[in-house]
């Protein structure tokens, strides 16, 4: 049996990633002073970036941890999404799937962060700009369709809902083709839980698994409550693996196996910078382990611990290989998983 401090070998697994595509973006500022037109900071201009989120994200984690990656999505023909597609290039995600769609206009999230000279960058702002329209449906039959061509010539497919319309019934009738063909599949879902029926594991984080069963983040801190949405789930959608993530609070592992739950406290320091695209390196992380051949809780043991390290960065930041090997061993154990010793957990 592989030593649960041993991260597998991921350079062999053929993964694709389906879903909405998000251009971030980053203005670096310095508080200089109150303003006098109105009660607000004055921040000085310093610099500008853009990175890549949403499934665009999945795909450099999958890349990063040496898995051989393809993302399939769609972009608009702005320069939002030229920039998004050069960075993925960059990186050498295999783009051959991402259509520039007229009409649609790239999902942008730009945040604004500052600090006085020598302090930690920190986000000030966000501001969101959307698609004025839904994308066409049959932009998304023909994502769907190349879904589908992917039967059989992949290991795994993650499905990345960011609620941009591409994950829908189309998508979903797709992934079960790559299904039956043998590839693991995994839902990261932001609401599109139920086309999805009988996928290999969902990834939801605790406000979309409140969403999905008509409750509150702040009802599920409790441990009772927190199970009992996730038998909702179970029952309901039929994954073999769900695994909720649930912040600084860690995450927590549920199936047919672990109908009460495997716990585990969160990795890493506990001064974090920035959580954007945690919930992205998470479900990365988990599939590949599960689709290395790891059970559930030693997969979220590792998915825990490369989450534990992006936290720590400003932006969108991606977990490597190397890091995840030397953070491993440091990582919380899962309570109650073999001989394993329980680990304290934190509630909420």
């Amino acid at each position: 049996m592989l030593s649960p401090n041993i991260v597998p070998d991921f350079t062999r697994l053929r993964v694709a990633v389906v879903g909405d595509l998000i251009a971030d973006h980053y203005l670096y500022a310095q508080p200089t002073r109150l303003s006098r037109e109105a009660p607000v900071m004055v921040l000085r201009y310093q610099r500008e970036e853009y990175g890549a989120g949403g499934a665009a994200n999945v795909a450099r984690n999958l890349w990063a941890f040496g898995a051989r990656t393809a993302l399939i999505g769609v972009v608009g023909e702005d320069e939002r999404g030229d920039e998004l597609r050069r960075i993925l290039e960059n990186e050498l995600v295999d783009v051959s799937h991402v259509r520039s769609v007229f009409g649609w206009s790239t999902p942008t999230k730009t945040r604004i962060l500052g600090a006085e000279p020598g302090r930690t960058m920190h986000q000030m702002l966000r501001i969101d700009r959307e698609p004025a329209n839904g994308l066409q449906s049959a932009v998304a039959d023909q994502m769907a369709e190349t879904v589908s061509s992917l039967a059989g010539q992949v290991d795994a497919l993650i499905v990345s809902d960011y609620g941009y319309g591409l994950v829908g019934e189309a998508v979903a009738g797709a992934v079960q083709e790559v299904q039956r063909a043998g590839a693991l599949c995994v839902l990261d879902p932001r609401r599109a839980f139920a086309p999805f029926n009988g996928v290999d594991a969902m990834t939801p984080n605790l406000a979309e698994l409140a969403r999905a069963v008509g409750s509150t983040p702040a009802a599920l801190g409790d441990a009772n409550a927190l199970n009992e949405a996730a038998g909702v789930i179970l029952n309901k959608y039929g994954p073999r693996l769900l695994l909720v993530t649930l912040g600084n609070q860690g995450m927590a592992l549920y199936s047919g196996e672990f109908p009460e739950g495997v716990r585990v406290s969160a990795s890493g320091s506990e001064d974090v910078i920035d959580v954007s695209g945690a919930g992205d390196t998470a479900a990365a992380a988990f599939t590949l382990a599960l689709a290395a051949g790891l059970e559930g809780p030693r997969a979220m043991r590792v998915a825990n611990a490369a989450s534990g390290i992006v936290v720590m960065e400003n932006g969108t930041a991606v977990c490597d290989l190397s890091r995840l090997r030397s953070a491993l061993p440091r990582a919380p154990r899962p309570g109650g998983l073999l001989s394993w010793e329980a680990e304290p957990v934190r509630q909420g």
